[in-house]
């Protein structure tokens, strides 16, 4: 058998629920319940395209023109979205992630991130993907344990589907108050009470979230035959990046699936230090997310 473009392929299960997890980034290729795709996923013969599924690590989302400023020094990265000229989704989607547990309903991968031109530390990172009775759970871990500081940001990029067709019928709920600096009351970007997605363009960073009593916020998607399906993030997340996909480079892709992003920090904090986590030599954080179809 010739080899994956997305590595290895873990397969995890839990009653209905089945998810395939894949070394090449540590993401997820494909998640189900009873059958039904929870996301969108890809082919296992496929390269993922449009991040699906992807973890962001060390940043989400874009830093401008691949340049920042930490620690009084200036760094260059690489560009890696040309047309935006700047660096995007961290530096660890296309690494080799090495297994250290496998069990039927959960796997663990890690990967050790080596100082590289724009990057000046060591991470040692980790993500356990787990299924139970309610669905999947996500922890991510990071352990700086090189000798200096370094800017740290966490994300990740699920396409949530719910049944077949476009976005443009489905009913989204995001609990979030502002949306890139500005508040959402009195806009088409107001989904604090579930509606449908209509003709909005969604690629928005969405911030002060509303938490329910278990101190998670929660977007909650629905179908029109009343499928359902909702990702759940902790208080480390503190953003949300909806996107439509209105401008995926495959017109078959474009509103197919809406992208809701759980992350750490806003677009760019490695410049603008919003939300920054900065981790100090052998200091570590761990943050959790996950989705669920009930």
């Amino acid at each position: 058998m010739t080899a994956s473009p997305s590595g290895v392929q873990y397969e995890i299960a839990h009653g209905d629920h089945r998810a395939t997890v894949v070394s090449v980034g540590g993401g997820i290729r494909t998640l189900e319940a009873g059958g039904v795709p929870l996301v969108q996923g890809y082919d296992r013969d496929a390269v993922c395209d449009g991040a699906r599924g992807q973890l962001l690590l060390p940043w989400p989302n874009r830093i401008d023109d691949a340049v920042y400023d930490f620690a009084g020094r200036r760094w260059q990265l690489a560009v890696t979205e040309v047309a935006t000229g700047s660096a995007i989704h961290g530096l660890t989607r296309w690494a080799n992630w090495r297994c250290v547990a496998h069990d039927d309903d959960r796997v663990t991968l890690a990967h050790r991130l080596h100082p590289q031109p724009g990057w000046p530390g060591v991470l040692d990172l980790t993500v356990d993907h787990a299924l139970d009775d309610t669905g999947l759970t996500v922890t991510v871990t990071a352990h700086n344990v090189g000798a200096i500081a370094v800017p740290f940001g966490s994300g990740a990029h699920p396409y949530l589907v719910v049944g077949d067709g476009g976005v443009d019928d489905w009913i989204i709920e995001i609990p979030a108050a502002t949306v890139a600096g500005s508040a959402v009351a009195g806009t088409d970007l107001d989904f604090r009470v579930a509606r449908p997605i209509g003709t909005v363009v969604l690629d928005h960073p969405f911030t002060d979230l509303a938490r329910d009593d278990d101190g998670v916020t929660r977007v909650r998607l629905r179908g029109p035959a009343g499928e359902t399906v909702t990702l759940w993030a902790d208080a480390g997340h503190r953003w949300l990046q909806v996107f439509t996909g209105d401008h995926l480079a495959d017109p078959a892709r474009r509103r197919s699936a809406v992208a809701v992003e759980p992350m750490t920090c806003p677009p760019n904090a490695f410049r603008t230090g919003e939300d920054l986590i900065v981790l100090e030599p052998d200091e570590r954080v761990t943050l959790r997310w996950g989705i669920t179809s009930r």
